[in-house]
């Protein structure tokens, strides 16, 4: 499996130290990963700054550098504007989705990200449901003679659950259209991390990894004297291996499923040790130390 390194790592989130696109594919390079995943929005790939020689001058670093540019990864919500009708905010993503398809193709990348909904109140769940499928359909109808695959990840409200979301590639159907399955949402969730990830692992194309405590949260009741449970868990990020989640098990599941992907490092919130880049780098290393672990454990 290659491993990834995700640039929202290093793009000054969370309190974490911040680094321009150039500099983070260089600094991956030095960390010792074959390849990234780029965050498809400011202050990394904007759609508002990079067009075709911009994408064509960045390949070039990547090339350069010894890299390779394994997913551009959108941010999507196509429950989005649901309360403004009139503002064709489905269409909107739908073109942005397209447009990274342009730019992924110039990179050399033949893997767009994008996530389904969130569940709003003014939205039945059927119709966001559909809405969300039909706009997935579109993205992958629009990319498709790019040589373009759409990876869904399991983020959003929508098809979150492993077997909403198999249900949910069924009704897209469309031969361009992946997973990109994640350990962190099932296994906090509470689905069985070997089985689901085996399940999902030949629908699966890349996959992300991170890891998290939880600590658990109580409300005090000064009429007992004593507190109450609350829910769910507040959870942190910490370096692989150091926290509660099941990863280990997953990335078994997906071996053991067929899965032999891209596999992805991402500090997409607040990281126990800080945001400063010794840390940030301290962790992505630790990634690669327990990736190489895992597979020769496998």
């Amino acid at each position: 499996m290659k491993p990834v390194l995700f640039s929202v790592s290093y793009a000054g989130f969370w309190g974490q130290a911040a680094l321009d696109l150039r500099t983070f594919i260089s600094h991956a390079a030095g960390l010792g990963y074959p390849a990234v995943e780029l965050m498809a929005k400011r202050p990394h790939l904007s759609v508002l700054d990079y067009g075709a020689a911009e994408a064509d001058s960045l390949a070039d670093h990547c090339r350069a550098c010894g890299v390779e540019v394994a997913v551009v990864a959108g941010y999507t919500n196509f429950s989005g504007g649901a309360e403004a009708a009139e503002v064709p905010f489905v269409e909107m993503q739908v073109a942005y989705v397209r447009t990274l398809a342009h730019l992924a193709q110039r990179l050399g990348c033949k893997l767009v990200r994008v996530f389904t909904s969130y569940e709003r109140p003014e939205l039945p769940p059927a119709a966001n449901w559909a809405r969300t499928v039909a706009a997935i359909r579109e993205c992958c109808d629009l990319t498709s003679g790019l040589g373009i695959t759409i990876g869904i990840q399991n983020h959003h409200d929508v098809a979150v659950h492993s077997k909403a979301l198999l249900e949910l590639l069924h009704d897209i159907d469309r031969p361009n259209c992946k997973l990109m399955f994640d350990a962190w949402s099932p296994c906090l969730r509470g689905e069985p991390a070997y089985e689901t990830a085996k399940a999902l692992a030949p629908h699966t194309v890349h996959t992300t990894f991170a890891d998290y405590v939880r600590l658990p949260r109580f409300a005090y009741d000064p009429t007992l004297v004593n507190y109450r449970a609350s829910e769910p868990d507040f959870v942190r990020a910490v370096p692989m291996g150091d926290g509660d989640l099941a990863n280990a098990a997953f990335l078994q599941g997906l071996r053991d499923g067929g899965f032999d992907g891209t596999v992805a490092y991402e500090m997409c919130s607040p990281l126990r040790g800080g945001g400063q880049i010794g840390n940030l780098d301290f962790c992505a290393r630790r990634f690669l130390e327990w990736l190489a672990a895992a597979q020769t454990m496998a």
